[in-house]
């Protein structure tokens, strides 16, 4: 996994960030096409809406000037309708009116397709996330640095919605500006660059706090990750006995309060600075405002204006000047934003390394001669150790092979080398002769049913629990009941209010919790749902107890007739029934052969077997 791009920091670095909007547009288009088409003609007929309103005023004005200077026809409304004098007026402020409920109902219209609009997006990113996260290598889960990318990838895919509605906002905001520069351009055309230049400053402080801000973002994301956790073992269901039996509310809540104080006074610092030189850089622009009304005054006193190119020229002068306050600031929170997606598009251009090959070889069905490990070596990415190293056996075709060693000896990660989580760093793994990586990796894991000790508790259906082993067959209840009844997981089912149906776990408000035999007999079903060829226990039953686990792999062993099968378990009663042993010490193969055998050669298997047999005595 490539390291991420340090944050920018020079000014050039950070308008360099712009170039993520182009991409993320594009995903907002082909998010609905449909949808973004009618808010943008909608946005630019708006947008032209502000200038015609302040033209109209204008001339409502200087026509009401024009008819305080002719005779009345009358003293009532009446007495001047029926003249028709006042039908350019009536006729100006039916405009005036129509334009302002436009308007309205047009923002209204707005508003809701940027909210369908985000919808849409928010939904559309998250699952891009997801899919592009499912590609990805075990490895680059197991990595810290990972995690925190993960993290603010995460955040951006459901925070970026505002800056659509933003950068939607932005485009209708230099419209409505270029169409109020045309019309100040005709009379004062250097009061524009006044303006602009007054405001430079304001948006020049925005932008280096915007990156300021991004990067304490940036570099806090592990602390971030740990205040979320924090908060979530003090006040978590899974985590709640141990708190409360330890006592460690005091020393969570402690630690949390801690990390919040510290975000907390690193904010206030930048918005402190923000807040004090904001008020100075909008103060500049207030007073270029002032400058340029009093000269409209000015020249309207003097006769080159009118009352009503005063109102325009006054009211257009104060819009632009909101408007392009409001723009520049929006530009450089936009520029600010697109740092932050940075995170998300540099997390999509993560690349797996474990992948099938373009030409992958037909994976064999039936499997004829198994799996053959030689000269392994693997060694996990930041550890000083290898986990397995120089190891060779063989795991034939349709038998039971029984794996054992102390912790740390291996155990798992043979298995997670079998189905490709993860490559050898040193020699290869073999099937039916040929390399594992010359195999479909998807046609390799499908046709591999592995539960490990770490099995996910899925605070689903108990049927949907047993059919994620094959989720493809999760409408084939038969499937999903044989595959209970194999596990022995279907006793447990029974005694479920809603059986199959009944959501498990305590999450949600109806669900029923397990034991934890009783979940590890839920997991078991998975792998029989699979009917793999390959079937993989790695220590799934811990939580049994002796005879509980015995009954299992009694199970197993029947169920695995004409399968190749590994079960991993530190209770020698229960793989002494397998074909073959393999003894596992640091990450190498010691011995192999059956109970008998490796009791009478002695060594590990029969030191570790005679020091769980003096504990049943």
């Amino acid at each position: 996994m490539p390291p991420p791009a340090p944050p920018p920091q020079s000014f050039r670095q950070r308008l360099g960030a712009l170039r993520n909007l182009p991409p993320f547009l594009k995903l907002v288009w082909e998010t609905s096409p449909g949808i973004a088409s009618a808010e943008i003609v909608l946005r630019l007929i708006r947008s032209l809406l502000p200038v015609a309103a302040l033209y109209i005023a204008a001339l409502i004005i200087d026509e009401v000037v024009r008819l305080t200077r002719i005779p009345s026809p009358g003293t009532t409304a009446i007495a001047w309708y029926h003249s028709g004098l006042l039908d350019r007026v009536i006729l100006l402020l039916a405009l005036e009116f129509a334009l302002g409920i436009g308007s309205d109902l047009l923002g209204r219209v707005i508003s809701l397709l940027d909210s369908l609009l985000g919808e849409r997006l928010s939904t559309t990113t998250s699952v891009r996330l997801m899919e592009h996260a499912a590609t990805l290598d075990l490895e680059d889960f197991e990595d810290s640095e990972f995690q925190d990318r993960l993290e603010r990838a995460r955040t951006q895919a459901a925070g970026r919605t505002g800056l659509m509605t933003q950068l939607f906002g932005q485009a209708q905001d230099l419209v409505t500006i270029a169409s109020l520069v045309v019309g100040l351009a005709a009379y004062a055309p250097w009061l524009i660059a006044l303006l602009a230049v007054a405001l430079i400053p304001s948006f020049l402080g925005e932008l280096y706090f915007n990156a300021q801000s991004y990067w304490l973002n940036y570099y806090r994301a592990p602390e971030r990750r740990e205040l979320d956790y924090v908060r979530q073992v003090a006040a978590g269901a899974d985590t709640a006995k141990e708190v409360k039996i330890f006592g460690l509310h005091g020393f969570l809540i402690e630690r949390y309060r801690e990390l919040a104080v510290s975000f907390f006074r690193a904010n206030r610092k930048i918005a402190v600075r923000r807040a004090a030189w904001g008020s100075v850089l909008t103060a500049i622009s207030t007073v270029a405002y002032y400058f340029a009304y009093a000269y409209i005054v000015w020249r309207t006193l003097h006769g080159d204006f009118t009352i009503g190119n005063l109102t325009f020229l006054s009211g257009s002068f104060l819009r632009l000047r909101g408007l392009l306050e409001q723009f520049l600031s929006g530009f450089s929170t936009v520029a600010g934003q697109a740092m932050y997606l940075d995170d998300l598009f540099s997390f999509f251009e993560i690349k797996p390394e474990i992948v099938s090959p373009k030409k992958p070889r037909p994976f064999p069905n039936p499997i004829r001669e198994g799996f053959t490990f030689e000269d392994v070596g693997f060694q996990y990415p930041g550890a000083e150790r290898w986990a397995v190293r120089n190891l060779s056996f063989n795991l034939r075709a349709g038998e039971v092979l029984a794996l054992v060693g102390e912790n740390g000896a291996g155990k798992t990660t043979l298995v997670k080398l079998l189905a490709r989580l993860y490559d050898p760093d040193e020699g290869r793994i073999l099937l039916d002769g040929h390399d594992l990586k010359e195999y479909d990796l998807f046609e390799l894991r499908r046709n591999i049913g592995v539960i490990f000790q770490d099995f996910v508790r899925f605070h689903l259906s108990a049927g949907d629990n047993i059919a994620v082993g094959l989720i493809e067959a999760r409408k084939d209840q038969a499937r999903i009941e044989l595959a209970a009844e194999r596990s022995l997981a279907d006793e447990v089912i029974a005694k479920l209010p809603e059986h199959y149906e009944q959501l498990i776990g305590r999450r949600f408000k109806t669900g029923v919790d397990l034991s934890g035999g009783e979940w590890q007999k839920i997991a078991i079903a998975r792998a029989y749902m699979r009917d793999a060829q390959v079937l993989i226990l790695d220590e799934p039953t811990a939580a049994l107890d002796a005879r509980a686990e015995f009954e299992v792999f009694q199970r197993f062993k029947e169920l695995s007739e004409g399968k190749t099968a590994v079960l991993i378990s530190h209770r020698f009663s229960s793989v002494r029934m397998a074909d073959r042993i393999v003894v596992l010490g640091d990450g190498k193969v010691e011995a192999t052969g059956t109970h008998a055998e490796l009791l009478a050669q002695g060594g590990r298997y029969a030191e570790l077997f005679e020091l769980q047999a003096a504990g049943y005595r």
